[in-house]
C-alpha cells in the first residue's frame, strides 16, 4: 500500500436498515498515522459507520477501503491488520487477564512463545502486569477497558479502532488511558476514535467530523473548528429569562454595522451563552450591567462547536 494513500477512504457512504438510512452519503479519508475522530449526538450514525470501518457491518451503498482494500470484498484481509476496543465489555469472565489475552491471540495464529511474549509486554505497557493471573471480575473499570485495549493490540495492528475507550471512568483511570493512545500514535498506529467526551476528542483528535442525522457537518482539527465556528472566549451569563433577553438585545445591537460579526449570543433558559471572536474586554465594558450578575468568562472549546451544531436538546 502507497504510504501516502488514504488509510481509510470512504465516498457517498450509506447505511440503512430497512426504511432508515442511518448513514446518509458521507464523504471522509483518514492518513496514515493520525487520529481521526467521529463525534455526534446520540443517533448521529457515527457508530453505525465504525462497524462499516472494522467489517462488522455491510455497507449499504457508496464505497469504503480500509488499508486500499474494499470492505466488502477483502474483509478477512482488512481485519487480520485491525485491533478494535468495543464500547460494551466483551472479556471472557471465565478467563484470567493473561489467558484472555493468549485466547484472542491464537484467533491470529500467532505462535504460543510469540503471543506470551506479546501479552506480557502488553500487560507492563497498560500498568496490568499485577493482575495478570486476575479474574476479570475482580477487576476494576478502567481496568477492563486497558485489558480490551491490550487485546486489540495483541495482533500489532495497523489500525486501532476505539469506540467510546474511557465511558464511565474516572478521571484517573481516562488520563492514563489518554497517555497510553498518545504512545500508540506516536509509535505510527493510525487511530479512529468515537467519544462523548469533548476534552478527550480536543487531546487526542488531529482531525474529527461532527456527525448529526446521519451526515457530516464539518471537519478539520479541534483548534481549528473552534477558531472558526466560535471563537475564542464564551461569555455565559447567568440570569431571569426577561432580562437576558433585553441583554441579547443590546449586544446584538453592537454587531448591526456592517463588516464581520464578533459576537455571535444564544439564550438557553436561564442561561446566555455570548461566542466572542476577539479576545476583549469590551463588551464587559460597553454594558457594564454584565459584571452585575452571575458571569463566567472562559476559553471556547470544542464543547462549543458540538453543542453550536448539534444543539442543546436532549437526545436518546
Amino acid at each position: 500500500m502507497d504510504k501516502l494513500a488514504p488509510v481509510i477512504a470512504a465516498r457517498d457512504l450509506r447505511k440503512s436498515f430497512n426504511a432508515f438510512e442511518a448513514v446518509r452519503g458521507i464523504n471522509f479519508q483518514i492518513a496514515r498515522g493520525e487520529c481521526f475522530g467521529f463525534l455526534g449526538p446520540n443517533g448521529a450514525g457515527k457508530t453505525s459507520t465504525m462497524r462499516m470501518i472494522y467489517c462488522f457491518s455491510p455497507v449499504s451503498a457508496g464505497r469504503l477501503t480500509v488499508l486500499g482494500r474494499d470492505v466488502m470484498r477483502e474483509a478477512r484481509e482488512i481485519k487480520a491488520h485491525l485491533g478494535v476496543v468495543s464500547q460494551e465489555d466483551n472479556l471472557d469472565p471465565d478467563l484470567s487477564v493473561l489467558q484472555n489475552l493468549l485466547l484472542y491471540a491464537s484467533y491470529f495464529d500467532i505462535p504460543k512463545a510469540e503471543a506470551k511474549r506479546r501479552a506480557e509486554e502488553l500487560l507492563q505497557f497498560l500498568s496490568l502486569q499485577e493482575k495478570r493471573d486476575q479474574k476479570i471480575d475482580k477487576l476494576s473499570g478502567g481496568m477492563k477497558r486497558r485489558l480490551m485495549i491490550a487485546r486489540a493490540l495483541i495482533n500489532r495492528p495497523e489500525v486501532l479502532i476505539l469506540d467510546e475507550p474511557t465511558t464511565g471512568l474516572d478521571p484517573q483511570a481516562r488520563h492514563l488511558i489518554w497517555d497510553k493512545l498518545r504512545a500508540l500514535k506516536a509509535s505510527g498506529v493510525t487511530m479512529v476514535l468515537t467519544t462523548h467526551y469533548m476534552e478527550e476528542a480536543q487531546r487526542l483528535c488531529d482531525r474529527l467530523v461532527i456527525m448529526d442525522h446521519g451526515k457530516i457537518l464539518t471537519e478539520g482539527s479541534p483548534a481549528a473548528l473552534v477558531e472558526k465556528l466560535v471563537g475564542r472566549e464564551v461569555l455565559e451569563v447567568r440570569a431571569a429569562n426577561g432580562l437576558l433577553k433585553a441583554l441579547k438585545g443590546k449586544i446584538d445591537a453592537l454587531e448591526s454595522g456592517a463588516g464581520p460579526r464578533h459576537r455571535e449570543t444564544e439564550v438557553v433558559g436561564d442561561t446566555m451563552y455570548v461566542m466572542i471572536r476577539e479576545k476583549n474586554g469590551t463588551l464587559l465594558e460597553k454594558i457594564p450591567e454584565i459584571q452585575q450578575l452571575d458571569f463566567h468568562l472562559r476559553a471556547a472549546s470544542l464543547e462549543d462547536v458540538f453543542l453550536k451544531l448539534a444543539g442543546r436538546e436532549l437526545r436518546d
